[in-house]
């Protein structure tokens, strides 16, 4: 197989990237998607809360890509929603404050909410009273309500798009793994594991939990590795489903760890589920305790090479790693902690569990998570890397950049009206703005 363009990754993003390339490609044939598994969208693309995140978690300084792109995402998911008629529910969200330290977290999400494009009227800061009038059955000492929050069917939304790259006529490959990768006289040299060769002029690797190990396969981000948390959900039973409208979330105790407070959600189908946690594992695709010990050797190894042994080894990290481990392996501990803002809730009436995903987070050289997303570009090839929440949210600007920056390299030729419904270039500069 021959191509311009080749993407790893059949995730919401690479697909994503999929769309405007082969939407903006005068040969949309001259664009490839390589995914592994047999259907896009199979991990952590799927595997999610199914919220459009409204960017008042982010800062502006140190996450200011997931922002913008999060900021921007909203707009055009409700349009492509729209579009292919498919679920797009602006429910809002309330995060809340059990205690004055979560108060003055409150007081920061306000700032971070306005720097980052949210208007007076789509973010209001709430007192206990006030909050408990638009929730009765919650408990706080302060609340954010959000109005410009919503719930999608992101695996959905991927597969729409995957018809649409179908139809302008990008290659597809499904079921097969990048194995090999060479680069020789200018073209790279794709191998799978099914004995597939592609050859490509440009290769774009969004390969999500698995673009650590691409990007170390073609000697990029030699100093950085990854850690992997697998976040897991219990299904709230239809007894509750009335608690409340909104889908609750609770300030985080340790926001500078990837370790997330139990959310109460209201999927867009209705669902009600507690989670996630964020439980380490040793592998993007752990999601069975034998798989998590199969992946456990090789990723000690690495660790040990790399900065991450630094946090590994730090007490607090661990000490928050164990909390984490015990709401896995404990029904009560997980229902517990959300219990501390729904009261009404009991764990013996949870028993059925939700999808887990798998969430993975980039650690530099000096064992220091990496807060934004991480673009690295090198030898006719970009990397997305750190891509993690709010990642599914912001995947279609985010891939209108990627975009970009691929056709500035002038590997495609181009056509002026895109078959898209934006102009990638046009989306680029709102994300440089």
């Amino acid at each position: 197989m021959d191509c311009k363009v080749a993407i790893i990754g059949g995730g919401v993003l690479g697909t994503s990237i999929a769309y405007f390339l082969s939407a903006h490609a005068r040969d949309p044939g001259s664009v490839a998607l390589i995914e592994q598994e047999k259907n896009i969208a199979q991990h952590t693309s799927s595997r999610n809360t199914g919220k459009v995140h409204a960017p008042f978690l982010y800062d502006p300084a140190k996450k200011k890509t997931f922002a913008k792109a999060a900021f921007l995402g909203y707009e055009m998911w409700q349009k492509y929603s729209d579009y292919k008629g498919l679920p797009f529910k602006r429910d809002g969200v309330l995060e809340v404050a059990l205690d004055e330290k979560g108060i003055d977290r409150l007081q920061k999400y306000m700032e971070w909410g306005e720097a980052n494009g949210l208007g007076k009227s789509e973010l209001q800061l709430l007192d206990k009273n006030e909050a408990a009038k638009m929730e009765p059955n919650v408990r706080c000492a302060s609340a954010i309500y959000c109005s410009k929050d919503a719930s999608v069917n992101y695996g959905a939304l991927a597969l729409a798009l995957m018809e649409d790259i179908q139809s302008f006529g990008c290659k597809l490959l499904l079921g097969h793994r990048a194995a090999r990768i060479s680069y020789n006289q200018g073209a790279y040299s794709i191998t799978t594991n099914q004995g597939e060769q592609v050859r490509a002029d440009y290769l774009v690797n969004a390969a999500g939990g698995n673009s650590m190990d691409i990007a170390h396969m073609m000697g990029v981000a030699q100093g950085y590795t990854d850690l992997h948390f697998r976040g897991e959900y219990w299904q709230a039973p239809s007894q509750y489903h009335d608690l409340t409208k909104l889908s609750i979330y609770s300030v985080p105790k340790h926001p500078e760890y990837s370790f997330l407070d139990p959310h109460w959600i209201v999927r867009a189908d209705g669902r009600r589920e507690v989670g996630p946690n964020a439980v380490p594992v040793f592998g993007p695709y752990a999601y069975t305790w034998r798989k998590n010990i199969a992946d456990m050797l090789p990723k000690i190894i690495e660790s040990s090479r790399t900065g991450a042994r630094k946090i590994v080894f730090d007490r607090q990290f661990m000490s928050l790693a164990s909390t984490e481990l015990k709401s896995s392996l404990s029904k009560t501990a997980m229902i517990n902690r959300v219990r501390e803002f729904l009261p009404q809730l009991r764990p013996s009436a949870f028993t059925q569990r939700g999808t887990a995903g798998i969430r993975s987070s980039v650690i530099d050289k000096t064992g220091r998570f990496v807060p934004d997303t991480l673009v690295l570009e090198r030898d006719s090839s970009l990397h997305v890397l750190n891509y993690n929440s709010p990642g599914a949210t912001g995947a279609l600007p985010m891939a209108a950049d990627v975009a970009s920056k691929v056709m500035e390299a002038g590997v495609l030729q181009t056509d002026s009206k895109p078959r898209s419904l934006w102009d990638a270039t046009a989306i680029a500069e709102k994300m440089k703005a």
